[in-house]
C-alpha cells in the first residue's frame, strides 16, 4: 500500500498532495457524518387500512384495538407526571425567565410536591378528592398553570380552563355549568372580573378565587363583601403543606379536563376528556415516531401556545412522560424570538400563523433578484435531499443561506409540529428544507382529546395531513344538505376513541380547509 501511494502522489508537490489529501479527507469526513435517510415504513401510497364498516386505522394498529397508553405505568395524567419524574432522576421540569435573563428551573419533585400542597389545600377548604370536584384555571401560560392542574388530578379533580377569547359572557356560562367552586388566576385584573360577576349576581356558586401575582388588600376586602375567599397561591400552598392530605390519584377512565370551545353557534361547549383520552393521545404520537424520534430528559419544548387548549395539553403529556422539559416564554410573543434562542428547544409545537410569519419574513428579505435566485435555489436543493430521506442542518446551503432561520427557533429544534389550521404546500416545502428537522403536520379536534391524524416520518408530500393515529379510527361520512359524498373522498369526520362510554364525535369538515384523499 505504502509503495503504490508513493508510486501516485511521489512526483506531485508537495503544496497539491496537501490540497488532495485535505480535499480527500473532507470527502471522508462528510460520508462519515452524513445522516441517514428516513426512510418511510410503510408504503406511502397505502397510508392506513380500511376496516370493517369503512373506516381507516392506522397501519401500526396490529389489531383492531386502538392503542390506549405507551408506557404501562403512564396510563393517567398522575402516572405521566411521577413516570416523569423517575426517567428524569428528578431533573428539571419547568422553565421560566424573567427580561434578558436566563431560564430559571423547578424540578420535578418540586412540581410534585406544589401540586400536593395545593391539592391538599383545595381539600382543606371543602373539595372532594373525586371526577365531579371542577376547578377553574384562569391563566396565561407558566409553572403556576401546570402545578393548579396537576393539584386537580394528584386529588382525583378536574381542571377546567377559562380563557379571555371566549368573552366575558362565555366565562360567566363555564363558572355556571362547570358548578366551579375555585378559580385559580393570574392576575388581579382577572380576579376582579371574577369578583365583579359574584357581585352583580351572575356567578353565585363561586366562593374562592387563588391568585398567583400579588394583590392588595382592597381586592380581598372586596371580595369578603361578596362572600367569595381571596388567597395568594404561596398561601394556599402553605396552608395545603400544614393540612397536608395524602394523594387520591385517579383512574384511567376518570374524567381529567373539560375543555370548552366555542363551537360555531350558542354557548362554549364543553368536551369531556378522560385520563385515558389523553394518554392513549400521547401514545398514537409516540407510536407513530417511535423509530425516529423518542423524546429524552435531554429534550426540551417552548410552551407558548394556549393551555386551555388541547393541541398543547397532549404535546405537554407526552414530554413529562419522557421526563422531559418545558419552558415557558414570557407571555408577550413579541418576544418569542429571544425567548428561543435562550432555551434552545428541541421539540417546537406551533401554528401556521406563525410559520407564515417566518415565510414572509425570508421572502421580503430576499429582496434583490440574485438574493431571490439563491433563496429559490437552497431550497430546491435541500428540498431535493428532504425527498430521499437526508435532513440535516450542517450543508452547504444551511450555512449560506439557513443558518439565521435555524438559530432564530433556537439552533437546536429535532421535531417540528404543526397543526390547529392547515398549512399552505408552498411554506411547509420552503419549512422542511430551511428547518433541519423532520416537520409533521397534525389534525385534530378538542372533542377528540387532540390528534387525529399525523404525518408519517419519511413522507415529505403535502396537501394532506397524515395517516389516522394508533388511538383511533376515521371515517367520512354522507353529508347530502352540503353535497359531500364519503365515495368522493368528502364529508364529515367521525373519529371513534378508546373510552367505554364514549360516543362516536362527528363534527364539520369543510373541503376547503381540509382535503385528505384516503389511500
Amino acid at each position: 500500500m505504502l509503495f503504490i501511494f508513493n508510486f501516485l502522489f511521489s512526483p506531485l508537490p508537495t503544496p497539491a498532495l496537501i490540497c488532495i489529501l485535505t480535499f480527500g479527507a473532507a470527502i471522508f469526513l462528510w460520508l462519515i457524518n452524513r445522516p441517514s435517510p428516513v426512510l418511510p415504513l410503510i408504503d406511502l401510497n397505502n397510508q392506513s387500512v380500511g376496516i370493517e364498516g369503512g373506516a381507516r386505522k392506522s397501519p401500526s394498529q396490529k389489531n383492531n384495538d386502538p392503542i390506549r397508553y405507551y408506557f404501562s405505568d403512564a396510563r393517567t395524567m398522575y402516572e405521566i407526571f411521577q413516570r416523569g419524574l423517575v426517567v428524569s432522576d428528578n431533573g428539571p421540569c419547568l422553565g421560566y425567565r424573567k427580561p434578558n435573563q436566563p431560564y430559571r428551573w423547578l424540578s420535578y419533585k418540586q412540581v410534585s410536591d406544589r401540586a400536593e400542597y395545593l391539592g391538599s389545600c383545595l381539600l382543606h377548604k371543602g373539595h372532594k378528592p373525586s371526577p365531579d370536584q371542577f376547578v377553574g384555571i384562569f391563566a396565561q401560560n407558566r409553572p403556576e398553570w401546570i402545578i393548579s392542574e396537576w393539584a386537580c388530578y394528584t386529588y382525583s379533580m378536574v381542571a377546567v380552563p377559562l380563557y379571555d377569547t371566549l368573552g366575558g359572557e362565555a366565562i360567566i356560562y363555564i363558572v355556571n355549568k362547570a358548578d366551579i367552586a375555585t378559580v385559580i388566576c393570574d392576575t388581579p385584573q382577572k380576579a376582579s372580573v371574577l369578583i365583579g360577576n359574584v357581585e352583580k349576581g351572575l356567578t353565585p356558586g363561586l366562593k374562592m378565587v387563588i391568585l398567583m401575582d400579588p394583590f392588595d388588600d382592597d381586592l380581598k376586602q372586596r371580595g369578603e363583601k361578596t362572600g367569595v375567599e381571596i388567597l395568594a397561591l404561596s398561601d394556599a400552598e402553605n396552608l395545603g403543606k400544614e393540612n397536608f392530605s395524602k394523594p387520591v390519584p385517579p383512574k384511567p377512565e376518570d374524567l381529567s379536563i373539560i375543555c370548552f370551545t366555542s363551537g360555531t353557534t350558542g354557548d362554549p361547549k364543553g368536551a369531556m376528556i378522560t385520563h385515558e383520552n389523553i394518554a392513549s393521545n400521547v401514545a398514537g404520537f409516540l407510536k407513530c415516531m417511535e423509530h425516529t424520534f423518542m423524546p429524552n430528559p435531554n429534550d426540551v419544548t417552548i410552551s407558548y401556545l394556549p393551555l386551555a387548549h388541547m393541541f398543547e395539553r397532549v404535546v405537554q403529556a407526552t414530554i413529562y412522560c419522557c421526563g422531559a422539559r418545558v419552558g415557558f416564554f414570557q407571555g408577550d410573543v413579541r418576544l418569542l424570538p429571544d425567548d428561543m434562542k435562550t432555551l434552545k428547544p428541541t421539540v417546537f409545537p406551533t401554528v401556521p400563523r406563525l410559520l407564515n410569519r417566518i415565510y414572509d419574513k425570508v421572502q421580503n428579505e430576499a429582496k434583490t433578484p440574485l438574493k431571490k435566485f439563491l433563496l429559490n435555489l437552497a431550497v430546491a436543493r435541500k428540498f431535493k435531499e428532504v425527498k430521499k430521506g437526508i435532513i440535516r442542518r450542517d450543508s452547504f446551503w444551511d450555512k449560506l443561506i439557513f443558518a439565521k432561520i435555524q438559530d432564530s427557533l433556537g439552533g437546536k429544534v429535532r421535531i417540528l409540529v404543526t397543526g390547529a389550521a392547515p398549512i399552505s404546500s408552498s411554506v411547509l416545502t420552503f419549512l422542511r428544507a430551511a428547518v433541519g428537522c423532520p416537520v409533521h403536520e397534525a389534525y385534530g379536534q378538542t372533542e377528540c382529546t387532540g390528534g387525529c391524524t399525523f404525518t408519517l416520518p419519511g413522507d415529505w408530500t403535502s396537501g394532506h395531513v397524515g395517516t389516522p393515529m394508533a388511538c383511533n379510527y376515521v371515517k367520512l361520512e354522507d353529508v347530502a344538505d352540503m353535497n359531500y359524498f364519503s365515495a368522493n373522498n368528502e364529508g364529515e369526520v367521525g373519529r371513534t376513541v378508546p373510552k367505554p362510554s364514549c360516543k362516536r364525535s362527528h363534527f364539520r369538515r369543510l373541503a376547503e380547509n381540509w382535503e385528505r384523499k384516503w389511500p
